[in-house]
């Protein structure tokens, strides 16, 4: 990772200790969400996760190698471990080393030189019971479960509540492995299915299997899983950008007939997102698409899946429009989470836009590929109905706090509705695709979002960004005709917002540029009516009675 990591450990460092002190967040809050000082010091290269399932009692254990690069002096290190599970030990050439837990956070003294520049390894032991997740993905933690046949049926999920919930690591998203080794240990017959490429699978005398899983790329920490059950196999060879591509697709035994149907969606989903984002950006890893007991998540290069083999969101159009019921929803949100969540990824969960913003618009693409660009339209601006304009879509800094889930919607029409203030599709779509090369697998931040796109339209859109991103109002055209002049000005905004906005005035398209204060258009007579293009996101308010 890049030394600049430590100029952001710097910002964010004194912007916890403010939040601290207001008091509406606690010590843990900033000891999860920070670069802590025992954070910043060293650069995460490499993980080793070796872990054992137990379905029995519902129960791990196992460890963690933590390869890292010494960036700065220091002797304590924090890794995060969340209750009840119990890091029993920790120890780095040799020597068993002491730990001090505050909560989650466990702060291991070191004995051995941390020269800057050198590279070094750290082995944590742990054990016991998981919080178990009630309503996965929501929650987080691990799903014990079994299929119909009775057998065990496990997997994780822990965005939000991290990494952390089920295996120790620098639960922070800043700082991302280069690359993984993930060994899972399963009761005799069971499969595990985890992230990257299969490199060879132990048999042990007791008739367990270990499942070694390769990742050769940068992995965010709740991007890793274990999916464990009576899985069968099947797949198919995908000619992408970058080459050939195989799609693996993991399932149930007495899914089979039902998968094989349903994730022919699988290749439409690559043509349709590679178009418009840009190759797929993990082809050494592969792709996998694996049935889980819960609804789905965007796990990189192992999509999980739980949608039961239907269209829609568990059947529903979440837009209204009926576009929803041509695509089964998890498998086009959770695999355009490779672009917006894999490859690009927050450094802070306050940003967690940036992944859901783009992936909810990325299903309005999907439709647009596949059945045109009016379909598309009608898809995004029907999801509104499910925005609630509650608080800013950008969280608190620093304390593993979210913004509002408008981020999902509310998000993904404001990037439709910049489309259209870009009034260039090719354009946009280079953006898009740009986005996606220029920060390939990189974690970013919101500003670096920001900053990317107002280059790459060579448009001020500071204000654009204020008024959808760190504010709840819904901006508002007001116009009225008097005296042979038609009268326009945006209210509701923050300050500066300028937006332009299309609108027909008798049939006949024009582009207005409103700002806070009323500004005019000369018109022959009153026109019997203006109608506000439905794709920007706005709302209106007719002062005179058109």
């Amino acid at each position: 990772m890049k030394m600049r990591l430590l100029t952001f450990a710097i910002l964010l460092s004194n912007l916890f200790l403010a939040y601290q002190c207001s008091g509406q967040y606690t010590r843990q809050d900033t000891l999860r969400g920070s670069v802590t000082p025992e954070r910043a010091w060293w650069d995460l290269n490499h993980y080793h996760l070796e872990v054992e399932v137990n379905p029995d009692d519902s129960s791990l254990v196992g460890q963690n190698t933590i390869s890292y690069t010494v960036l700065s002096t220091h002797d304590v290190i924090q890794i995060d471990l969340q209750e009840p599970l119990v890091m029993t030990a920790a120890e780095q050439d040799g020597s068993s080393l002491d730990i001090t837990r505050e909560g989650s956070a466990h702060f291991i003294k070191l004995k051995s030189d941390q020269k800057v520049g050198s590279h070094q390894e750290l082995v944590v032991r742990y054990a016991g019971y998981p919080h178990v997740a009630i309503r996965a993905p929501w929650d987080g933690g691990i799903s014990w479960k079994h299929d119909e046949n009775g057998l065990p049926f496990v997997a994780s999920s822990c965005q939000g509540i991290g990494a952390s919930i089920w295996w120790p690591c620098k639960d922070h998203m800043y700082d991302e492995p280069d690359s993984m080794m993930i060994s899972v240990t399963t009761p005799p017959g069971l499969m595990d299915i985890s992230n990257g490429q299969l490199i060879k699978t132990d048999e042990h005398p007791n008739g367990k299997r270990t499942f070694h899983w390769a990742v050769e790329n940068p992995i965010n920490n709740y991007g890793v899983n274990l999916s464990v059950g009576d899985y069968v196999h099947f797949g198919e060879n995908y000619k992408g950008e970058s080459g050939p591509l195989r799609l693996d697709y993991y399932v149930l035994r007495d899914n089979l007939t039902l998968a094989k149907e349903q994730f022919l969606q699988v290749p439409m989903m690559m043509d349709a997102f590679e178009h418009w984002f840009g190759p797929y950006p993990f082809y050494k890893d592969g792709f996998k698409l694996v049935e889980v007991p819960y609804l789905g998540m965007e796990h990189q290069s192992a999509v999980t899946y739980g949608n039961g083999y239907q269209n829609g969101y568990l059947g529903r159009d979440l837009s209204a429009s009926g576009w929803g019921l041509k695509f089964d929803f998890i498998i086009i949100h959770e695999a355009g989470h490779e672009w917006f969540a894999n490859n690009i990824t927050y450094k802070d969960i306050a940003d967690m836009w940036i992944h859901e913003s783009f992936t909810a618009y990325s299903e309005s693409l999907y439709v647009e590929y596949h059945y045109g660009i009016e379909a598309g339209a009608a898809y995004v601006t029907g999801t509104r109905s499910s925005i609630s304009n509650d608080k800013p879509i950008i969280g608190t800094y620093g304390v593993n706090a979210r913004g509002s889930g408008d981020m999902y919607y509310k998000g993904s029409n404001m990037l439709h509705t910049l489309r259209q203030i870009v009034n260039d599709d090719e354009k946009w779509r280079a953006a898009l695709r740009g986005l996606n090369a220029t920060f390939y697998h990189k974690t970013v931040t919101t500003q670096e979002i920001e900053d990317y796109l107002s280059d790459f339209f060579d448009m001020k859109l500071q204000s654009f960004f204020d008024q959808y991103l760190r504010s709840a109002q819904l901006p508002i055209l007001e116009y009225g005709f008097r005296n042979g002049r038609l009268g326009y000005r945006w209210v509701n905004a923050v300050e500066g917002f300028d937006m332009p906005i299309d609108v027909e005035i008798e049939g006949v398209s024009v582009r207005l540029e409103p700002v806070a204060f009323w500004k005019n258009i000369e018109l022959d007579q009153k026109p019997e009516s203006i109608v506000i293009d439905p794709n920007y996101y706005a709302g209106s308010m007719d002062m005179l009675g058109l």
